[in-house]
């Protein structure tokens, strides 16, 4: 069972997201929070696997609780949830340790499916962020070497491609006809193989690679 906390000012946003959350046996909402000062102060008697969190709500936005969350020991996996996309506010979660950011537009069937994967262990970005990822990796002058991929396999390059794009796992088992478990190890064998330390970073090896 995954235990969620969500974190969001709506109380009727809350009240969408537990209804479309427990919709699926396995993932459960732990508690809700109008704030991340809120946020923090459950964290220790809920034990959430994840917390869906915003971005602007009073007291403490979503970005410093996010921060702040990623900082404690055996700290719980933190997807942004928001209805903003900017470019500043994409790059300050992802710094603060975010390991995803989606927009409230996002089906639930996805939802449900980023909860999963982060609290897994793996990273989620919706399309449009990472197209603006993308976008902004492109306007900045790279401050690296071009990523050597010699010691990739094609099918790991090919999968490589995939999460540039921002594919989920399941995204990519689909189209490559694996299994999500396969999908899984080959992107942790990209991951160790790169040095990289998740998906956001494989996403900025690809594109200064030229494979985004």
């Amino acid at each position: 069972m995954i235990g969620v906390l969500l974190v969001d000012d709506q109380h009727l946003v809350r009240t969408g997201l537990r209804t479309l959350l427990e919709s699926d046996a396995d993932i459960e909402v732990v508690g809700e929070a109008e704030n991340g000062q809120q946020c923090l102060s459950r964290l220790q008697a809920l034990r959430p696997d994840v917390v869906l969190m915003d971005i602007r709500m009073p007291v403490m936005d979503g970005i410093e609780a996010t921060g702040r969350i990623t900082q404690l020991p055996s700290a719980p996996t933190v997807l942004i949830l928001t209805t903003f996309d900017d470019d500043d506010e994409v790059l300050r979660a992802i710094r603060a340790g975010a390991a995803g950011y989606l927009l409230k537009d996002t089906p639930g069937v996805k939802l449900r499916e980023a909860v999963r994967a982060v609290a897994q262990g793996d990273h989620q970005l919706s399309p449009q962020i990472t197209r603006k990822l993308m976008e902004h990796i492109a306007a900045t002058p790279a401050r690296t070497e071009i990523p050597d991929l010699s010691g990739l396999t094609s099918r790991e390059r090919e999968i490589l491609t995939a999460v540039a794009q921002g594919w989920t796992n399941q995204e990519i088992a689909a189209e490559l006809y694996l299994s999500p478990a396969t999908a899984r190890t080959y992107v942790s064998r990209i991951l160790t193989k790169l040095g990289a330390r998740d998906r956001t970073e494989l996403a900025i090896l690809a594109h200064r690679a030229g494979l985004a």
